[in-house]
């Protein structure tokens, strides 16, 4: 995770837990990370603003925790508050498929958030933690921005009008999220960037179309790069079955790694951008949307 490090700090998100995952299991993984955080010299763990800007003036990495679907709240909203004590800032109510909240990006039909998932989303208002439409349905993903009274995000999600794959957002899904105040973080997915094009060209494309839409104050970047990617890609050749055809056809999919994100900027700049654009891209929004939100 230090490689993540960069003159003027970085915040990293640790995707603590999904769709398998008990309360119990993330409850006993973020524990695991915290104590290691702690333990690290160049890594330090984010629950509040303050905590990132120090880590930023140390030239830290700043690390918060985040859950990629609710069902390890295991239907009980009260565990909002206790996984948010433990360091978790944002949460998806639903992962590529249909859970008790809402529906997600690989389904047939989204039929939207349930009564629950509305519940769900005004609750994570209340205690602090931000609500993350990435892996959702589209319809989801609208009702989501209709529900809540906080900025809603995106965090890794790019543009389908630039690359048509499921696990894109549509123009008028951007467009909702931007009303809320929110960000769309375009992600280093091979993937959903193009054909398996895990470059620096490729996302610098997608946040381009983005900034077009919705302007630079509604568009940040975020790689998703999973460390143990090798080992994610023997599990899609060896059950490829388990997966749908938008995320096998191009075999073992590419991504943009640490080093590659914090490139963006020269790219950013040497395109034009101005230095306020830039510093608002590569992070100032997702910091005033943190500063709004977390308790």
């Amino acid at each position: 995770m230090a490689r993540y490090r960069r003159p003027g700090g970085s915040l990293v998100s640790v995707n603590a837990g999904y769709v398998p995952h008990s309360a119990d299991d993330v409850t006993g993984l973020i524990t695991r990370w915290r104590e290691r955080v702690v333990a690290d010299d160049h890594l330090r763990l984010a629950a509040s603003v303050d905590d990132v800007e120090a880590a930023g003036r140390a030239g830290d990495v700043a690390v918060a925790f985040d859950l990629e679907d609710s069902g390890p709240l295991e239907g009980r909203l009260d565990r909002v508050r206790d996984f948010y004590d433990l360091g978790v800032r944002t949460m998806l109510p639903s992962y590529n498929n249909r859970n008790a909240a809402g529906g997600g990006c690989l389904d047939e039909v989204d039929e939207g958030l349930t009564a629950y998932g509305q519940a769900l989303v005004r609750e994570m208002n209340a205690v602090g933690m931000v609500a993350d439409g990435s892996h959702c349905g589209a319809r989801t993903g609208l009702d989501m921005c209709e529900v809540s009274e906080q900025p809603v995000i995106y965090s890794h999600s790019c543009m389908r009008s630039v690359w048509d794959h499921p696990r894109n957002i549509t123009d008028e899904q951007a467009k909702a999220c931007a009303a809320t105040g929110g960000v769309i973080g375009i992600t280093g997915v091979g993937i959903f960037l193009g054909p398996n094009d895990a470059t620096l060209n490729a996302l610098v494309r997608h946040v381009d179309y983005a900034v077009d839409l919705v302007g630079p104050q509604h568009v940040g970047v975020s790689t998703d790069y999973p460390f143990d990617h090798e080992d994610f890609n023997a599990m899609l050749e060896q059950s490829p079955e388990l997966f749908p055809d938008c995320y096998t056809r191009w075999g073992p999919i590419n991504f943009l790694p640490p080093e590659g994100l914090l490139s963006v900027e020269d790219a950013l700049l040497a395109r034009g951008y101005p230095n306020d654009a830039v510093t608002a891209i590569l992070g100032g929004n997702f910091r005033r949307v943190a500063a709004l939100v977390w308790q």
